[in-house]
């Protein structure tokens, strides 16, 4: 919003109303009124006004300009261990590593880099450990050996596919090289590491894409893959590595959904159970909207693409390592996407708006949430998750595989059954069903409602 005046007294002039899509509306006030208008969008609590004290200009009220107000996050409903760690910078990195160069305690630098994050300049040296292409327990003489023997049999998969007999060649490239050689050139044009024509890097990455699919032929490759790789490249640098860093993001991280549907249903599943938990009103807009609305179509390349496409890119690095840290979950990506739903999605339920209109709402969003506090928020919603006594055994996998130090007390949470495992007539989890009165014309067992066993704060 841009008010200009153009009289003294501040009631000519023109109102100009910019989209996120730099579409401009202007408004023209010939006769009084727009000093009115200024008012009340100074009242107005989702606008603040942009002062300009530190520029020289008259003491006559010319121009005003109100930028829409970013939401925060009150401290009440931040984790408690929240700014408890400072970024991870050499020093800090030095000192989790022995002489041998172990890291000693690998709990508490995981608990590090999903607090504060990785300086840059280290990205290149601990990316490697969060994928899994090192292990924490590794020496340096060890890491060192094994990018040797690993940079040996990543030219061994290269020749593979260089050796091809031209019938492989040309169905590889009809399943496979038409379409990686298509997206690679498109893929992060706007980083000084994949910029301008012919660029040396964009031809790496195509070929580490392309090795990749010779070496997991199962997967393959699938458009999104070049958005993965890329900012892989860019701070490994290496080919090789880079190239071993991607397969155990793709092999050890839930964090990748691969393109297979069922693979993607698991993760909506999960998605809806801690909406359903986390933010019951939009659970319910969801299942107004039957079937269309609970597919939650908004949220598809959040989770396909990592959030790449909906932060700038170093706030979507920060999610990406808070997710590979693994800290208290393996599913630290959805409490990220019910974060920007409990953030971002009021206007969806006070305007009750229609699958399409939920979606194009999520699109406009991109580029433009705040991406540290998407974070801190999501932060939050695990640590109360944490705190359940009970979760539903919809859930259950959410804190199977978390390793040490998940429940700092030693205590896990009962498992209480949500009554929906059509193939089998009990918990596969042990769950107990809570038995409540079925209203007339109701029939068969159902377990407490969400907000009867479960409390969280917005």
């Amino acid at each position: 919003l841009h008010c200009s005046y153009s009289d003294e007294a501040c009631t000519c002039g023109q109102l100009v109303v910019a989209s996120r899509e730099s579409q401009y509306k202007i408004f023209h006030f010939h006769h009084g009124g727009l000093d009115k208008l200024s008012e009340v969008f100074q009242q107005w609590k989702y606008c603040t006004e942009t002062h300009l004290k530190d520029q020289q200009l008259a003491d006559e009220k010319t121009c005003m300009q109100f930028s829409i107000r970013r939401p925060k996050l009150p401290s009440s409903e931040t984790h408690p261990e929240e700014n408890s760690q400072r970024r991870l910078d050499v020093s800090a990195w030095l000192h989790h590593l022995n002489e041998a160069g172990q890291v000693e305690e690998e709990y508490k630098l995981r608990k590090a880099i999903f607090f504060g994050g990785i300086d840059i300049s280290i990205r290149g040296e601990v990316w490697p450990f969060l994928l899994h292409y090192y292990s924490y327990e590794s020496t340096s003489e060890e890491r060192e050996a094994l990018r040797l023997q690993k940079r040996k049999e990543y030219f061994e998969i290269q020749e593979k596919r260089l050796s091809m007999t031209p019938d492989e060649q040309k169905d590889f490239w009809r399943q496979v090289q038409f379409t990686v050689d298509k997206d690679v050139v498109r893929t992060d044009r706007s980083n000084q590491f994949f910029r301008g024509e012919d660029n040396p890097n964009v031809e790496t990455m195509r070929r580490i894409l392309l090795n990749y699919a010779v070496f997991n032929p199962t997967i393959g490759y699938s458009q999104g893959m070049s958005d993965l790789v890329a900012p892989l490249l860019a701070e490994v640098l290496d080919e090789s590595d880079t190239f071993w860093c991607f397969v155990g993001l793709m092999q050890n991280t839930i964090f990748i959904s691969s393109p297979r549907d069922e693979d993607m249903e698991k993760q909506l599943l999960y998605l809806r159970e801690l909406l359903r938990l986390m933010h019951p009103r939009f659970h319910q807009h969801l299942c107004a909207l039957g079937e269309d609305g609970l597919q939650m179509l908004f949220c598809h390349r959040w989770i396909l693409l990592c959030f790449k496409r909906e932060f700038p890119e170093a706030e979507a690095l920060r999610m990406w390592e808070a997710c590979w840290a693994h800290y208290q979950t393996d599913y630290f990506h959805l409490f990220i996407c019910v974060a920007i739903v409990v953030i971002y999605g009021d206007d969806v339920i006070e305007q009750q708006l229609a699958t399409d209109q939920m979606l194009l709402h999520f699109s406009n969003l991109a580029m433009h949430m705040n991406g540290e506090l998407v974070l801190r928020k999501a932060r939050s919603l695990l640590y109360q998750f944490h705190l359940l006594p009970r979760i539903p055994c919809s859930l259950h996998d959410l804190c199977k595989l978390c390793g040490t130090g998940m429940w700092d007390s030693g205590f896990i949470p009962a498992v209480e059954c949500s009554g929906h495992h059509p193939e089998s007539e009990s918990c596969p989890y042990g769950g107990l069903v809570e038995v409540s009165s079925p209203k007339p014309g109701s029939e068969g067992k159902r377990g407490l409602k969400t907000r009867d066993v479960f409390a969280f704060r917005k």
